[in-house]
């Protein structure tokens, strides 16, 4: 019978809920914790060295037979991976709705508050923006989407769909994946001191949770984690658009 792990792995862990019980405190514990310093100090630099290391942990611990049960593999559906991307374009402006409705021009706008971490300068003209836009949304549909991915919706998911199946196992990596972005807002960096932001920290919460399970479904139904891959790009492209030019025209 194939094994999900390693070998080596294989004798000190089997695929189950504490194997991605563990992953979940490895890796979320300190990424939380980066995510605030990043904040603080306006640079995410160490952010993005972790992503490369959640991105990497599929190859460390799983056998080519894991791997592919994590849906690193070619897309049975290839019209899903479409989908995937205007769902993920949609869910973003969405949210930026949302947020200027209810929050307009202040920090407790998700989408305002994460801006200040992009470092956009007050003047520039339409060429400087449009190169830092390029960059930002190029790093944006990179680090974090494929580090994201293969940690949430592929080692983490699979692991616990082991133990509890896929529909319990997508609530609860779309949990622990929801609860780290408090960390990006949520409990904010304003005015030199740190401050909680309970109702729009919750909607925040929610709204990750839910383009979560939309990750897990595009993966699911494209048959790769590609799908959720795109899904999840397609949505920080989303966000750094609405950062660099509805928010910034404010």
């Amino acid at each position: 019978m194939e094994k999900e792990l390693k070998p080596l792995w294989s004798k000190i862990f089997n695929f189950d809920w504490k194997f991605g019980l563990f992953l979940i405190l490895l890796i979320c514990i300190p990424r939380f914790i980066l995510v605030l310093h990043g904040n603080e100090i306006a640079n995410m630099q160490f952010v993005g060295i972790l992503m490369l290391v959640m991105a990497i942990l599929p190859f460390l611990f799983l056998s080519k037979y894991g791997r592919r049960k994590i849906g690193i593999q070619k897309p049975t559906n290839y019209r899903w991976l479409f989908f995937a991307l205007g769902i993920g374009i949609a869910f973003s402006i969405l949210l930026y709705f949302l947020g200027d409705t209810l929050y307009g021009n202040t920090y407790q706008n998700w989408y305002q508050y994460i801006a200040k971490s992009y470092n956009i300068p007050q003047e520039m003209n339409e060429q400087s923006k449009l190169i830092m836009f390029g960059i930002s949304a190029f790093i944006s549909m990179s680090f974090s989407p494929i580090g994201e991915e293969l940690f949430f919706r592929g080692i983490v998911h699979s692991s616990f769909a082991n133990s509890v199946g896929n529909t319990k196992a997508s609530i609860i990596d779309s949990a622990a994946f929801a609860l780290v972005h408090i960390s990006h807002f949520g409990l904010v960096f304003h005015n030199q001191q740190w401050e909680f932001l309970l109702l729009p920290s919750l909607i925040w919460v929610l709204s990750m949770f839910a383009v979560s399970i939309l990750f897990y479904v595009c993966r699911k139904c494209s048959g790769s984690i590609l799908g959720a891959i795109i899904c999840h790009a397609a949505f920080n492209l989303g966000m750094t658009y609405c950062i660099f030019y509805p928010l910034s025209g404010n």
